[in-house]
C-alpha cells in the first residue's frame, strides 16, 4: 500500500457508507474489473490510479475474496444474463479483463483463475502479440501459441487495436484498419470468431461525433460488446461498446477492492470526465 490517497479515502468512509444505504442507484449493475500486468514490478511514479501491476500475491488474494464471498464470475459475452435476473442476483456478478496481453497473464493470472475456475476475457493489441521486439511498457507479450493454449482453457480473447494508438488521433481509415485487421488477426490465429473490443488509453466521452463513428465500425465489423477506460460499474442501460470499468492493481488492499466491487468507486466518473473536458478545451 502507498501513502494517503484521496480516492481511496472518499470511496471507504463516504461513498461505501452511502451505497450500503441504499444511496446508489437502483439499476442492476456489475462491476468490469480492468487489470494489466500481474506481476511484482514495482511502479513509483505518477498517482496509484495510473499503475498497471498487480501482484499475484494480491490478485490471488482478490480472486479468493471473490469466490469466497460467493461473487457469480460471468464471460463478458455473457454479461447480458446478469440483467436478466433479480436484483440480488445481478449485485453479485462480476466480470473479470485484461488489457495488453501481457506474458505473465499466461504464467501468473491463468493458474489462480484456473483454480478458481474463472472465466476472463484477455484484450490483445495484435503487432505486440508473439514479438520479442515490440512491447508496451516494456513488458513482454504473450505468445500466438500461448493465446491458442489459453483459448482452449476456456478464455476468451478480444481485440485491442493492432498497434495500441490513441484512435481519436487518427484517420478513419486508419482507424478502421486497427479495428477490423485486429479482429481478423485474432480470429486467423485462433479459428473462431471473436466480438469484444477494448479501447486503448482515455475514452473521449465528450466527443460524440468520435463515439458515434466508432460504434458504427464497431457493428460494421462484427463486434457486439466493447469496454471502456471510463470509470465505473455497468448496467444494462450503457452503450454496450463502451462500458465502464474498474481499474485494479497492486494497491487495492481488500476493503478498497471490496468496495469497488459494490459501486463506491464509481463517483469518480464525474471528475473523470470533467477533467477530460478541461483538458480538450
Amino acid at each position: 500500500m502507498t501513502g494517503f490517497r484521496l480516492d481511496r479515502f472518499l470511496t471507504l468512509y463516504f461513498f461505501h457508507p452511502l451505497v450500503r444505504r441504499g444511496g446508489h442507484s437502483k439499476e442492476f449493475r456489475v462491476p468490469i474489473l480492468m487489470y494489466h500486468s500481474i506481476s511484482d514490478d514495482r511502479e513509483n511514479e505518477g498517482h496509484p490510479y495510473y499503475h498497471i501491476n498487480t501482484s499475484p500475491a494480491v490478485f490471488a488474494e482478490q480472486m479468493r475474496f471473490i469466490s469466497d464471498n460467493d461473487y457469480s464470475v460471468v464471460d463478458l459475452k455473457d454479461l447480458e444474463n446478469c440483467f436478466d435476473h433479480n436484483n440480488e442476483l445481478a449485485a453479485k456478478c462480476v466480470v473479470i479483463t485484461f488489457d495488453d496481453g501481457y506474458r505473465d497473464f499466461y504464467t501468473k493470472a491463468f493458474p489462480i483463475l484456473h483454480e478458481y475456475n474463472f472465466p476472463a476475457t484477455v484484450f490483445l493489441p495484435t503487432e505486440f502479440i508473439g514479438s520479442e521486439k515490440d512491447k508496451l511498457m516494456g513488458k513482454e507479450h504473450l505468445y500466438w501459441s500461448q493465446v491458442s493454449e489459453l483459448s482452449d482453457q476456456g478464455i476468451s480473447f478480444g481485440s485491442h487495436t493492432v498497434t495500441h494508438p490513441e484512435l481519436i488521433s487518427l484517420r478513419d481509415e486508419d482507424l478502421e484498419y486497427e479495428i477490423k485487421q485486429s479482429k481478423e488477426t485474432i480470429e486467423e490465429k485462433l479459428g473462431k470468431s471473436i466480438d469484444t473490443f477494448s479501447y486503448p488509453f482515455k475514452f473521449p466521452e465528450d466527443n460524440k461525433t468520435f463515439i458515434i463513428n466508432l460504434r458504427n465500425l464497431l457493428q460494421k465489423h462484427g463486434y457486439h460488446t466493447g469496454v471502456s477506460t471510463r470509470i465505473g460499474t455497468t448496467s444494462k442501460g450503457d452503450d454496450i461498446y463502451s462500458m465502464k470499468r474498474i481499474p485494479v492493481n497492486s494497491d487495492d488492499d481488500i476493503l478498497f477492492f471490496k468496495a469497488k466491487l459494490e459501486g463506491a468507486y464509481d463517483w469518480l466518473n464525474i471528475p473523470q470526465y470533467l477533467i477530460k473536458r478541461i483538458r480538450t478545451r
